[in-house]
């Protein structure tokens, strides 16, 4: 009896099997892993440093994209940069959260308010300024050393009329300590992190991608 084999596919030249067809999701972990794979060539450019300068500051006060999605790779092609990285995004971050807070300051009804219903965080915006009054400091601090987007805070404390030389402090710190505190694990642990990157792309991607999914949905609706 002739041993049966699989014929190849007839258009693609690929063998039949369960194995031979490709899926979408792993087309779309290839279009992430291409994607990354740029960001990682485009870090080792002169001009990198200016375009995180960039994020960093625009990501304070208007800009959806936080900085460490350019920091972290840009330290792991070269970790000898890490401190001045980290320093280069906290300054830039701070001020760009000095421009957010003198929108929300002098420009709110024009810019600001534009800002906030764009993020849809209006509601949360109109019943915040209690809390505000009561824990300023501890606001700052958690949304400038967490993923919440420091762009809302920055614009509230200018619309509150925050003290400003408090606002700049308490942000140097929670930026800083959020900056420096990756660029020490990846200085310490750089290489282990691009490996275990290399080796578990796919579900590292679709955890960041359902973390930022989840988180907008958590701003919009509760």
């Amino acid at each position: 009896m002739a041993e049966l084999v699989d014929a190849p596919d007839s258009k693609s030249g690929h063998f039949g099997g369960v194995g031979s067809i490709p899926s979408t999701p792993t087309k779309n972990m290839n279009i992430f892993r291409n994607l990354y794979n740029w960001t990682l060539d485009k870090c080792k450019s002169p001009k990198a440093t200016w375009f995180l300068s960039l994020i960093s500051f625009a990501e304070s006060s208007f800009f959806p994209i936080p900085p460490d999605v350019l920091l972290i790779p840009m330290i792991l092609v070269n970790r000898a940069k890490a401190w001045f990285y980290a320093f280069i995004c906290t300054l830039s971050s701070v001020s760009g959260g000095i421009a957010g807070y003198f929108i929300g300051y002098f420009f709110f009804n024009s810019i600001g308010e534009k800002i906030i219903q764009y993020y849809s965080l209006q509601n949360l915006f109109n019943n915040f300024e209690l809390s505000y009054n009561q824990y300023g400091i501890l606001i700052i601090f958690g949304a400038g050393f967490t993923p919440f987007p420091f762009k809302f805070i920055t614009i509230a404390s200018g619309f509150f009329n925050y003290s400003l030389p408090l606002f700049i402090l308490v942000a140097i710190f929670a930026r800083g300590l959020r900056f420096f505190l990756i660029a020490l694990l990846l200085k310490i642990l750089g290489k282990y992190i691009l490996n275990l990157i290399d080796r578990y792309f796919n579900t590292i991607s679709l955890l960041f991608f359902t973390l930022l999914v989840g988180s907008y949905i958590l701003l919009k609706y509760l």
